[in-house]
């Protein structure tokens, strides 16, 4: 799945202020929009494209692996250690970095819900669990309650196979089926293909 087409150029320590994507477009450091080549200033931020972040900016999100970056706008490349590259260039990175098996997700998923053996829970709140091993579903989001949810919570604490006083027979089948998927979701992220 190639969201934003080719690679940065212009990427490393020594690269300069404003990062091309692959297509030649300039990203701005501060929201991730893609500029294009003609465009000086960011009309979403109206900051120069490729200058650094306000201090005071809420940076962007990976929607993939939900990690947010940093100061200078960048993040860690996926493909060489010490490189750093923008949000754009990191997306089009995980086509070579999967977090998990997305594919095998959708399968699951029900709408807005994901449907995990007899219980449903909201996707996104399920798929940020099974990336990042957050529970909180993400900043500004309410906390949701089910059984998954519930689920979740209980292996987090104290792992999967773990007696819990007061514990519900709901919640040990919920716990099992958590762990089924995400041993599943996990295994093609760490196999050779």
């Amino acid at each position: 799945m190639r969201l934003f087409g080719g690679k940065s150029t212009a990427s490393g320590p020594s690269a300069s202020v404003a990062t091309a994507n692959g297509d030649g477009a300039l990203v701005c450091l501060q929201c991730g929009m893609i500029a294009g080549d003609k465009v000086t200033f960011c009309r979403r931020c109206g900051l120069t494209i490729g200058a650094q972040p306000r201090a005071d900016a809420t940076l962007p999100t990976c929607p993939i692996c939900y990690v947010t970056v940093d100061d200078d706008g960048r993040i860690a490349s996926l493909r060489r250690t010490g490189d750093r590259v923008d949000l754009v260039v990191h997306m089009s990175d995980h086509d070579d970095h999967p977090v998990g098996d997305d594919d095998y997700l959708e399968s699951l998923r029900a709408g807005d819900l994901i449907r995990i053996d007899r219980w449903q829970a909201p996707f996104d709140l399920v798929r940020r669990y099974l990336v990042t091993g957050a529970i909180d579903g993400g900043h500004k989001r309410s906390y949701q309650h089910s059984a998954v949810v519930t689920a979740m919570s209980q292996i987090k604490r104290w792992g999967a196979d773990a007696d819990i006083f007061g514990d519900q027979e709901e919640w040990r089948a919920a716990r099992v089926a958590v762990t089924a998927l995400l041993e599943r979701y996990h295994r093609s992220a760490y196999l050779p293909a």
